[in-house]
């Protein structure tokens, strides 16, 4: 289980994630563009330059990110960030998916995604946005 800080920007993931790795060592555990997406997504070629989805470990945990695409809303300075939550198993985010929710507004309901077994987003009754995902192949 871990919980990590997402944050979004408007197309300069990448220097600013390349400063953070500056500061603070380590490897990159994720580097991905939206080119790197699978053939069957489409992507347009002002995206495909953009970060996707990138991973710093920070201590015990990741500081993440990506680049907002075209097709949706820039990110808003202030609220471009969501908690990213790593349950052990499907039924455990599922059941944490259901209690974050409940009041809250569903952006991406639980499903198999190319980049993970198990993942949904949602914005809380307190207006925290999250990103739920479970560990490990898909039950």
């Amino acid at each position: 289980m871990a919980l990590n800080t997402y944050l979004n920007f408007n197309g300069n993931c990448a220097e600013a994630f390349a400063q953070y790795k500056e500061i603070f060592g380590g490897e990159y555990t994720t580097f991905m563009t939206f080119g790197d997406v699978p053939g069957d997504q489409p992507v347009s070629d002002a995206d495909k330059g953009k970060i996707m989805h990138v991973s710093l470990p920070i201590g015990t945990g990741h500081l993440m990110g990506s680049d907002m695409p075209g097709y949706l809303p820039k990110a808003t300075i202030g609220d471009n960030f969501s908690l990213s939550y790593e349950a052990p198993s499907q039924a455990e985010a599922d059941r944490i998916f259901a209690a974050l929710s409940a009041g809250g507004k569903v952006t991406m309901p639980m499903q198999k995604t190319f980049w993970s077994p198990w993942f949904g987003m949602l914005t809380d009754r307190y207006g925290i946005q999250w990103m739920i995902a479970a560990e490990g192949p898909a039950e």
